[in-house]
């Protein structure tokens, strides 16, 4: 962030600043303001570059106390809507508050960007404005899934980005994943599984087969564990850590959970208040219920993140609340302190390099050898 920009907040070296476009979403920029009222409360290191329409952020932002000296607003009327087509928002967007939030981002204005907006217009104003990481074919989403883990969320990717995935994308997925959960969980050394239609060796399609083999050869350098093939119900299990797979399949795999999940509540409410017997028990049963609900709520769990460009992007839940914001804020802040970034990039480039020495070998002898391990450093502080 810019000397100047830092004097018009009033924050010092010490604060890490989100770019908020604060336009995107069903709720409006009072879910945004709140949100990230929420975190400036909870968070004392933090400051904001709210993106919209100025005549409408101002005013929100002065209800908020807490917020005052830790938000810059930067006046850009445009509006992505849910409806825009990518390549519309890539030619006529530069006006939009989706825009000049990832554009700061990329000025080094701010550590980390948090929108509501469409998704497919995020990642393309993204990747036009931030572009990928070195080595990185197609970049992916990562979600957070509530788990039985000590951790209490799983993570998976790719759950939208591209709906195709080889096997190269699928080892930079694994590589992109666990440098995520190592930095958001403080997991030394996360494990890996890739999503496959049953745990056997022999299953799945050429590319999941060849997958395996190259996620099971970088595990040493991508300090990772590889388990092996999962399947669709290990991924809220205690048994891996990061899922991997194609954006189509992993799509799926999000909106049946969150479609399973709003099914059992709505039939668990309708069976609790059924008779006057029932709501009795529902009095009983109180604090377990609210546990759980606490336990399972999405809003916790909300963002997801882009991985393999170059900078952390957050997306939050289109619905999401002013709850739902902060904990995409709080995410975003997590990853930006962490400087995970550089370090996974490092990584990719590494096994970037040990696939085309592979590749070399293999023209000059077919019984070449697994993924060549680059040194590692000694001094045990990079954590990515």
């Amino acid at each position: 962030m810019s000397e100047a920009l830092r004097g018009n907040l009033g924050v010092g070296a010490n604060m890490t600043t989100i770019s908020v476009d604060a336009m995107g979403g069903d709720h409006g920029p009072e879910a945004v303001v709140g949100g990230c009222a929420i975190s400036a409360r909870r968070n004392p290191d933090i400051a904001f570059l709210l993106h919209g329409d100025q005549s409408v952020l101002t005013p929100l932002v002065a209800r908020e106390s807490v917020l005052s000296g830790r938000v810059h607003v930067v006046h850009s009327p445009g509006v992505v809507s849910m409806d825009d087509k990518p390549a519309q928002i890539m030619r006529r967007g530069r006006d939009t508050s989706m825009w000049s939030a990832i554009s700061a981002l990329r000025d080094g204005q701010a550590q980390a960007a948090v929108s509501c907006g469409n998704t497919g217009a995020l990642m393309a104003v993204s990747m036009l404005r931030l572009r990928k990481l070195p080595g990185v074919h197609r970049p992916a989403i990562a979600c957070l899934w509530p788990s039985r883990g000590a951790h209490g969320y799983n993570t998976m990717l790719d759950v939208g980005a591209d709906v195709r995935a080889d096997e190269e994308s699928l080892l930079h997925y694994a590589l992109m994943g666990s440098a995520y959960f190592r930095n958001a969980f403080d997991v030394a050394c996360p494990r890996v599984g890739l999503l496959n239609v049953g745990t056997e060796d022999h299953k799945g399609r050429a590319e999941i087969k060849e997958a395996a083999r190259l996620i099971a050869d970088a595990a040493e350098v991508g300090r990772y564990t590889f388990v092996g093939f999962v399947e669709g119900n290990d991924i809220p299990s205690a048994h891996v850590d990061v899922i991997v797979t194609d954006g189509f399949t992993g799509n799926v795999a999000l909106k049946t959970g969150e479609g399973t999940a709003k099914l059992m509540g709505d039939v668990l409410r309708a069976e609790l208040e059924h008779s006057i017997f029932s709501k009795l028990g529902a009095l009983f049963a109180l604090r377990p219920l609210q546990r759980m609900k606490k336990r399972l709520d999405p809003r916790l769990a909300n963002g997801g993140v882009f991985l393999g460009l170059n900078g952390t992007v957050v997306k939050s839940h289109g619905s999401a609340d002013a709850t739902g914001v902060s904990s995409a804020i709080k995410l975003a802040f997590t990853l930006a302190q962490s400087g995970f970034q550089d370090r996974m990039a490092e990584r990719i480039s590494a096994v970037s390099d040990a696939l085309q020495e592979r590749v070399l070998k293999a023209a000059a002898d077919p019984a070449t050898a697994p993924l060549a391990t680059p040194d590692r450093p000694s001094d045990g502080t990079e954590q990515a």
